[in-house]
């Protein structure tokens, strides 16, 4: 996909209904998020949609030329007061919209975002290791493996598999 038909824009209201099919997939598969596959509709928007007027939290959407939603992100501190100063974010991409560029592009909206409100650091918490595509991503982008908790993650054909703490200063 060319990038001037991707855009990356702030997620609205009526996004969720073409986000929640792709959120449903992954989380199901069980191979990259430690969600409960059997969260409520509610339950996986309230996890996914930013709260409007949420302090340096966003949600996103990838969409075609056509408007299309392809994937989706949303960012956030990762952790509240001290530890403030450090973003966060989680990302999905639609089975047909992937290998053409939607998460390299919803990643580096976040990475200047981050830079804009003002965090010194972007740190992924659980990237699990067996999702080589994302971890070989995320290093392109600048992000580093600092360290993995071992078995921590449930794989359900790899079983008990690590997940990297994955780190990019700004």
């Amino acid at each position: 996909m060319s990038p001037e038909a991707l855009q990356v824009r702030d997620a609205e209201d009526a996004d969720w209904p073409a986000i929640l099919p792709f959120f449903r997939e992954i989380v199901s598969a069980g191979e990259t998020y430690a969600y409960d596959p059997e969260l409520t509709d509610e339950q996986a928007r309230s996890l996914w949609m930013t709260p409007s007027g949420a302090p340096q939290s966003r949600t996103t959407v990838a969409v075609d030329a056509d408007g299309t939603v392809l994937g989706s992100a949303n960012m956030y501190p990762n952790r509240p007061g001290p530890g403030a100063h450090v973003a966060s974010a989680s990302f999905m991409v639609a089975a047909a919209a992937r290998g053409r560029g939607v998460g390299r592009a919803l990643c580096q909206d976040m990475i200047d975002w981050a830079g804009r409100e003002g965090f010194r650091a972007i740190q992924f918490n659980a990237v699990v290791e067996t999702n080589t595509v994302a971890v070989k991503l995320w290093q392109s982008l600048g992000f580093r493996v600092i360290g993995t908790v071992p078995e921590a993650f449930h794989h359900p054909t790899h079983g008990y598999v690590g997940l990297h703490v994955m780190h990019r200063p700004l």
